[in-house]
């Protein structure tokens, strides 16, 4: 005890004004609270789950006949080139970051098969692989 008084460990700086810098301004009370506020701290993290969560398909392997089904639809088409068949092509894209992929289904007019490279080119310019192929519908047929 002081003089009757009780002694506090910051009785010397309590009520000091508090110190202001003649070089820096003050901070303004939004800026001081961005300070405070939540951030990422795993950078990545959320993109990371959700390319985890996001789902894909698994191939199909298909069989002899449905193999020898794409082949024969494909040398028709192939015989009648020179018409620019339409046709409705499901293939498969396989996924860039994970297993297995998609399916796509695109609809166009044939320019050419090419059977040294293994893709089916569309007019438009659209390629894509014949071994990718799981279905082929030529339009205006059954």
């Amino acid at each position: 005890m002081d003089n009757g008084r009780e002694f506090h460990k910051y009785e010397d700086v309590i009520n000091r004004q508090h110190p202001t810098s003649k070089i820096h301004p003050r901070m303004s009370r939004t800026n001081r609270a961005a300070q405070f506020a939540p951030f990422a701290a795993l950078t990545g993290y959320e993109e990371s789950i959700e390319e985890t969560a996001r789902l894909t398909d698994r191939k199909i392997e298909l069989s002899e006949d449905e193999i020898e089904e794409i082949n024969a639809k494909l040398n028709s088409i192939q015989e009648h080139i020179k018409e620019r068949p339409e046709v409705t092509i499901t293939y498969f894209q396989p996924d860039e970051r994970k297993e297995g992929g998609e399916y796509i289904t695109v609809t166009g007019r044939v320019r050419w098969i090419d059977e040294v490279n293994g893709v089916v080119v569309f007019e438009e310019e659209t390629s894509l692989k014949i071994m990718s192929i799981v279905e082929v519908k030529e339009e205006g047929s059954a």
